[in-house]
């Protein structure tokens, strides 16, 4: 068979020079058949190398390969590079009929009319003044035009709209419909096995590359005067910095790039939408804090010199370390003051609500996209991916059909592999463990260097000692060293697992990844410390650390500033500087001199490819920026606006990586943005309980409001009034320094001291009960436990109301779906009762010209 095949077709070996075309031409040297698809491979005739035994093997595959690929009705015409004689460029163009064919197959929706109902409206009309500016240029991107669609039958094509033959498969479907073949040819049988598909001969090397072509050059039209220019179009009006005020435009996106990548920027366009109000209300709450710090009374008592500059805290560290006064922390009480206000709980709040408006109101946004994409009732259009298939080796007996199929997997290989899976998941999230730990026994370490090399002055008064106490220069270099840790973990893992169905085990890994220090900071770090006589140990070495007298939520907001900041710039670095010297660095190696003028399949050979996961990790990148925002907001009310202004760059630096730095990829349909919906669900969930916790435990707004109302007064207190005067003195115990025993010993150069005082609520010296929690301690654990039921309960009332009153298709859509697959099968119907008249006219007028000849009187 691929003899015939070979003898059948022939793959012309031509030199592109002596092509009559242009640069931009998108058709083969005859320049009628259009190239929807390009493999590249090296002639291994005129390789260096000694392999050539191996060379053999590749040559016979790939020839096999291109044989049966002719076979299934491709053609393919063969060009050598003008750069690099030993590269050989193989366009494929499918004729009509095969398109016509594998689109019944794949069960692809075409037109079958023009759609006069007006199917896209905004709810901005009536601001169309004011909206136009952020509008795409309708005179530069044209509106596409309508139509009802239905899965193509051969048997019925009178029934589409077919005005030409050229046009009526557009590009995009065309590649896709050519992937599909390439995807299912095979090039090998083995033992009965049959090994198959461009993924796997790319993979062995066999092939260099395999891609669709872009339509031109970005930077310019086409000189095709029949080209679309769509990328130009996309480069100008979505990717050029210019436009970064513009709406996106989706309609082209998905027309160029498929469903699938349209469907994620318009998801990464209305989350940046929604974050607008997020950072409103959190820049507000803000500067409510900021605007208010200086009525903060716990901060001043700690400034004031008769207050806090009296009050002698104990060591928080065995021998190295000396006791300090309290007033050495006024800057970063000034600074908590601003993140641990009363604006704190209102933000949280909001954002309990503002997640599921926004996870509601997107699945509305979804589904309008579904019906104007017409992905509403989409088919799975192949029954299997590829990869999928090759892995089917096992035969047995389905239990419905009774009949033998291959599945990858007996039940025993099946337990296996998901047994490995999640061995090797569980390695993973051990050794994210062991590096919170590492981090932590650093803090420990660390704390008690630069407690015993930074200045020594009791009151604080030294400008270093001001603003950099031990403290704050722990947290800030721990803080970096996680972040470092985690990219290096999230490199390391990445390169290790290439599956498509990796979506929950890598978010797994990356939720251990980069929030455990974050989780660590606000629920574990200073709630088991023991206290200053009977400190708790780590590993029976390692005192544990503890939270400055204001608590830990001013750590914890440098913990998140640090590595949101850091995981903006890099991943801005990675998707915008790599490619661009990768590109950079291919274009020096292959042109010397002046410019050479080379045709679209070798410029675009020398882009950077996709790679089938790369949607993927910006999916991914997005969900993780998701978590920050939601879950660990109650502690930085900036982190929605640090997202804005990185998802307004990102929508741009993404569009221009893929317009300018990246091949073009496979179209692919999708209907939503698949798991990624149930894990932001997930962590809108989570986030309330985080964010509930944060403020009761983290924050110290819970013990300030049991010291307002209850402890201020009497019986407990001696104001008259409420009030959070003495709120400072309130919280910090009593310890005799004569009870300090073995290594707990402190260091004693800077005076003798009978007491000192460190954060927490026991009873003094002396009681009956002496260092044990007292009545003040309790009344606070009470009020945090309720605060947090009380928040989630209110919260997710709040949320389940919502999502039941807002539902998840519109009526309009609905309505709109129903009369359009009313008027499309009425279409259909009216079509098909013509052709049956026209059969039945013709049957009857046989049958009467049949009558009439037996009537007729026969003639001797």
């Amino acid at each position: 068979a691929n003899l015939l095949c070979s003898r059948a077709v022939t793959v012309t070996m031509s030199s592109w020079s002596k092509f009559n075309g242009k640069p931009d031409s998108l058709f083969f040297n005859d320049g009628q058949r259009r190239i929807d698809f390009v493999l590249v491979y090296e002639d291994e005739r005129r390789k260096e190398t000694n392999k050539k035994g191996s060379n053999e093997k590749q040559r016979r595959k790939r020839q096999a390969y291109e044989s049966n690929l002719m076979c299934d009705g491709l053609q393919l015409e063969a060009t050598r590079s003008l750069l690099d004689d030993k590269l050989v460029f193989v366009k494929v163009h499918a004729p009509w009929e095969v398109l016509c064919t594998y689109a019944e197959i794949m069960h692809i929706k075409l037109p079958l009319k023009p759609n006069d109902l007006k199917t896209r409206s905004s709810a901005f009309d009536n601001f169309n003044w004011f909206t136009k500016v952020l509008q795409v240029d309708e005179s530069i991107i044209k509106p596409e035009q309508e139509f009802f669609t239905a899965p193509f039958e051969k048997n019925r094509m009178n029934d589409f709209y077919i005005q030409d033959r050229d046009t009526f498969f557009n590009p995009a479907t065309r590649s896709r419909i050519v992937y599909f073949i390439l995807s299912r040819v095979n090039y090998q049988v083995v033992n009965n096995v049959k090994k198959f598909g461009i993924n796997r001969l790319v993979s062995s090397g066999i092939y260099k590359a395999a891609f669709p072509l872009h339509d031109c050059n970005f930077s310019r039209q086409s000189e095709d005067l029949s080209c679309p220019n769509e990328r130009y179009l996309l480069y100008r009006e979505w990717a050029h910095p210019r436009s970064i005020y513009k709406k996106q435009p989706l309609d082209l996106i998905r027309k160029y790039y498929g469903e699938k990548i349209g469907i994620y920027f318009a998801w990464l366009g209305y989350y940046t939408q929604m974050l607008l109000l997020a950072a409103v209300v959190g820049v507000a709450c803000f500067l409510y804090g900021y605007f208010n710090q200086n009525n903060c009374t716990w901060s001043k008592e700690v400034c004031d010199p008769n207050i806090g500059g009296k009050i002698i805290m104990c060591p928080q560290c065995d021998k190295l370390c000396s006791f300090w006064n309290l007033s050495i922390t006024c800057e970063s009480s000034k600074k908590l003051c601003i993140f641990d206000s009363f604006g704190t709980l209102v933000f949280a709040v909001f954002m309990g609500v503002w997640v599921t408006l926004f996870l509601e109101f997107w699945k509305r946004r979804q589904a309008e996209l579904e019906y104007e994409w017409d992905t509403v009732e989409l088919q799975q259009e192949e029954q299997a991916r590829p990869e999928y298939e090759a892995q089917c080796t096992h035969v047995v007996i389905n239990e419905i059909t009774q009949e033998e199929e291959r599945v990858p997997f007996t039940t025993w290989g099946k337990c296996i592999r998901i047994t490995l899976c999640a061995s090797a998941v569980f390695f993973w999230i051990l050794l994210i463990i062991a590096s919170v730990i590492g981090i932590i026994v650093y803090r420990l370490s660390v704390f008690i260097v630069f407690s015993a090399k930074l200045p020594k002055n009791l009151n604080g008064t030294d400008p270093i000692q001001k603003y950099l106490t031990p403290q704050t220069a722990t947290s800030i270099t721990a803080s970096l060293i996680s972040f470092i840790i985690i990219m290096i973990l999230n490199t390391i893992y990445e390169k290790t697992d290439y599956e498509n169905s990796l979506t929950m085990k890598m978010f797994l890994f990356q939720f251990v990844n980069y929030y455990s220090s974050c989780f660590y900071i606000a629920f574990f770090k200073g709630k088991f410390v023991g206290y200053p006589g009977d400190p708790v140990y780590w590993l029976g070495k390692y005192r544990n650390e503890e939270c400055d007298p204001g608590g830990c939520l001013l750590e914890l907001t440098t913990q998140l500033t640090i590595i949101m900041g850091g995981k903006a710039i890099w991943n801005n670095i990675q998707e915008v500087l790599l490619p661009w010297i990768m590109n950079l660095i291919g274009r020096c190696r292959t042109v010397s001199g002046a410019e050479m003028r080379t045709p679209r399949w070798e410029q675009d050979y020398h882009l950077q490819p996709m790679g089938k996961l790369g949607l993927f990790y910006e999916y991914l990148e997005m969900i993780i920026q998701f978590g920050f925002v939601t879950l660990f907001v109650a502690s930085f009310p900036l982190a929605p606006l640090l997202a804005l202004v990185n998802n307004i760059l990102e929508i741009r630096v993404d569009a221009w990586k893929l317009t300018t730095q990246y091949r073009r990829m496979v179209p692919e349909k999708a209907q939503d943005i698949g798991a990624w919906q149930p894990i932001m669900q997930g962590i809108a969930i989570l986030a309330v309980v985080t964010n509930a916790m944060i403020i009761a435990f983290t924050s110290d707004m819970i013990p300030r409001l049991v010291y307002y109302w209850s402890f201020s007064v009497p019986p407990y207190g001696d104001h008259p009034h409420y009030t959070m005067e003495g709120y400072i003195n309130n919280t910090l115990s009593y310890y005799r320094v004569a009870d300090f025993r073995g290594r707990e010993n402190p260091y004693t150069g800077l005076g003798n001291y009978t007491t000192c005082r460190y954060r927490d609520f026991r009873n003094p010296p002396g009681h009956p009960q002496e260092y044990k929690h007292n009545i003040y301690y309790w009344h606070v654990i009470a009020a945090k436990l309720a605060f947090i039921i009380v928040m989630e309960h209110v919260i997710y009332s709040v949320k389940f109301i919502i999502s039941y009153t807002i539902p998840d298709v519109s009526k309009s859509t609905k309505s709109k779906i129903k009369r359009e697959k009313y008027l499309t099968q009425k279409l259909l119907r009216e079509n098909h009762l013509k052709d049956v008249t026209k059969n039945i006219g013709v049957i009857v007028e046989k049958m009467v010209e049949v009558v009439d000849n037996n009537l007729r009187p026969k003639v001797d």
